[in-house]
């Protein structure tokens, strides 16, 4: 008996008008990456089938729809997020959507979240880690975290590079260290401000098997003593009850520091393609299967996790 295919929550589409503004605001190689990588519909089922994926999330990575110079994100976001559901209905069972949303404006981005709820029909949404250097925890996006948590909401948070990348990167690709540092300030703020302890139905999954929290969960914790944190924070409990997903290697030593901050039951499998090319996808998922007591019991559990955040995956994958 074959066993059922993996649930993807961290994969990435490029429609034909998402590149088109990519390559006419200048974000020819996003983030420091060599090139924009090919995508259709059609080319990401193959990979899913030869990656024994059975459904993937699709979500727009960085830069996500803020472009200097592109159009209005408001309109960016609301082609992305109708390019995405046509591949969701015209590949049936395959594909799942995570809207993205215009954060330079709250009024527009609540907007949004109505229309992808409501039309729509996504499973989720995907936030960047910032926008112009404002992180995830701003108090001025307190009404859009309300709105999410008021629909219960599964978010995917997405790193994309500091303002200050141009210091910080040493000329290299910011999704080799930045993203890692971009993801953990930005949960840290979001833990440290309050806004997870706020919004207790919403559910956040941290990308790149929780960055580099793991390793500073203790020292935020002090820190949080130090400064005089809000009560309701519990920087170690507030970690611990997020979602993570194992995109990048997990395997064989950033595995088992996340779960020394968390359970099994908060991790989901993630393959990051196609920013990550397919044979990296392969040799992660090779590895994933092969892990557990017994072998391949983690990636039973991880699907089991998704089934359970996603309700809607179980009969669709």
């Amino acid at each position: 008996m074959t066993a059922p295919g993996k649930l993807d929550v961290h994969a990435h589409y490029l429609p034909e008008t998402y590149r088109q503004a990519l390559e006419r605001s200048g974000h020819t190689q996003p983030d420091g990456m060599p090139a924009i990588p090919a995508w259709s519909a059609g080319e990401h089922v193959a990979l899913m089938d030869r990656l024994g994926i059975a459904t993937a999330l699709l979500s727009v990575s960085t830069p996500g729809v803020h472009l200097d110079g592109g159009p209005p994100p408001s309109d960016l976001a609301s082609a992305v997020n109708e390019a995405g559901r046509r591949a969701v209905v015209d590949h049936p069972g395959r594909f799942g959507l995570l809207g993205s949303l215009p954060m330079t404006d709250v009024d527009e981005a609540i907007a949004e979240i109505a229309y992808c709820t409501d039309e729509l029909h996504v499973d989720g949404f995907v936030l960047l880690t910032n926008v112009g250097g404002t992180y995830l925890g701003d108090p001025a996006w307190e009404p859009v975290f309300d709105e999410l948590d008021r629909r219960s909401a599964r978010v995917l948070v997405h790193p994309t590079s500091p303002v200050c990348w141009e210091h910080t990167s040493l000329g290299r690709p910011r999704p080799m260290l930045e993203f890692l540092f971009d993801t953990t300030r930005a949960i840290v703020n979001l833990v440290l401000n309050g806004t997870v302890a706020r919004h207790q139905d919403l559910r956040l999954i941290i990308p790149h098997v929780g960055a580099a929290l793991p390793v500073v969960a203790d020292r935020v914790a002090g820190f949080a003593i130090a400064l005089g944190v809000d009560p309701s924070v519990d920087v170690v409990r507030d970690l611990a009850g997020l979602h993570y997903d194992l995109s990048g290697t997990p395997i064989p030593r950033q595995l088992d520091a996340l779960l020394a901050l968390t359970t099994i039951e908060h991790l989901h499998y993630g393959s990051d393609v196609p920013f990550t090319p397919e044979l990296v996808a392969d040799i992660a998922r090779h590895q994933l299967d092969a892990a557990g007591d017994p072998p391949g019991s983690l990636v039973d559990a991880l699907r089991a996790n998704t089934e359970r955040l996603f309700p809607r995956l179980t009969t669709t994958g």
